[in-house]
């Protein structure tokens, strides 16, 4: 919900920026460009009261879910202890400042987490922009387009299974026993079984595997909905032109795409700190084994609370991971700025 909420943010900030140029265009002098420059927010409120009603579903759930929670950061800096209702343990729980935060960073296993945590989202980054975008143009350029819907909804149909479905499926394949791989691949061609669940080099391939698996099917439908909104006339033009299929993905279809692009990227950089949990704790199936390739900060966070019940030291390590990725957004946004301001954020 909160990537809509962005979305409403960006298109009136696009939205207003068009109506400012199209003002300053027809301003007959100077003064007139000074008198616009001068209008508040009360006159784009007055004037594009439709934007910011469209706006405004998206605001109340920011503020809903996002802002008002964010009085619970002090637990971050509290031994959280119960004292009858929330707000009264709140309030009596002992200040410890960030002895919380020196607990989660100096736990042996600080680096190992905080690296397959980066690395695994960076993978995630990096080919849930290429495939989802590769696929979206082999799918427009299909020219049986009753094929192409069959295509569309097939990738798209993992999307809406959850991660304990996923899981499932995943030991069907695994299993050393009964899976699929082992039983029916290995086995008639003479290869000893696999023990998928005990060798932990082979997971950062799995689970690459099943988050692409799952989740390039929305992002495909995203990329194709851009693509539908192009302009045919451009094809056309180039058609005329002698430009070949490769040429005019090049330079029409990319350069077009390439807004959305970099928005999509920015806000998969803002959570690079947080991880799937229902990947990474219910596809390897919490094996003890796997956690050198599997354990992230967020099975990490879940684990202490569950063995200790430090409530503390699981909102240190939230906010921990929501610091780091807001620093790491702002900064991602400020390069694309300095490179092209058009195709930024904000």
């Amino acid at each position: 919900m909160l990537n809509f909420c962005n979305i409403y943010l960006y298109a009136v900030h696009k939205l207003q920026g068009c109506d400012k140029v199209m003002d300053l265009a027809t301003a007959p002098n100077k003064t007139a460009v000074k008198k616009i420059k001068k209008k508040g927010f009360l006159y784009q409120l007055r004037t594009q009261w439709p934007l910011f009603l469209m706006l405004l579903p998206g605001v109340l759930i920011l503020i809903v879910n996002n802002y008002i929670p964010m009085f619970g950061i002090v637990i971050a800096f509290k031994r959280y202890r119960f004292h009858g209702d929330f707000f009264t343990s709140l309030i009596k729980s002992d200040w410890v400042g960030f002895k919380n935060f020196e607990f989660f960073i100096k736990t042996p296993y600080a680096w190992q987490m905080t690296r397959n945590t980066l690395l695994y989202n960076a993978v995630f980054i990096i080919l849930g922009l290429i495939i989802p975008v590769a696929f979206a143009i082999m799918l427009t350029e299909l020219r049986n387009k009753r094929l192409s819907k069959v295509y569309q909804s097939v990738v798209f149909l993992p999307y809406f299974l959850s991660w304990i479905v996923v899981s499932y499926l995943a030991y069907s394949l695994l299993s050393i026993e009964n899976g699929l791989i082992n039983t029916s691949i290995l086995k008639p061609l003479g290869v000893a079984p696999v023990e998928w669940y005990s060798e932990p080099k082979y997971w950062p391939f799995i689970l690459v595997f099943f988050q692409l698996w799952k989740y390039t099917g929305y992002n495909i439908v995203v990329y194709l909905a851009a693509i539908t909104g192009i302009d045919p006339e451009y094809y056309e033009a180039a058609e005329i032109d002698g430009a070949t299929k490769l040429q005019q993905i090049w330079h029409i279809t990319l350069p077009l795409l390439k807004t959305l692009m970099i928005i999509l990227t920015l806000l998969a950089v803002g959570r690079i700190f947080n991880a799937d949990f229902g990947l990474f704790y219910n596809v390897p199936r919490n094996s003890g084994s796997l956690q050198p390739a599997t354990q992230v900060i967020d099975t990490y966070v879940y684990s202490a609370l569950r063995n200790t019940n430090d409530i503390g030291m699981a909102s240190a390590a939230g906010t921990y991971q929501a610091v780091v990725g807001c620093i790491t957004v702002f900064t991602a946004n400020l390069i694309v700025r300095r490179i092209d301001k058009e195709s930024a954020l904000f």
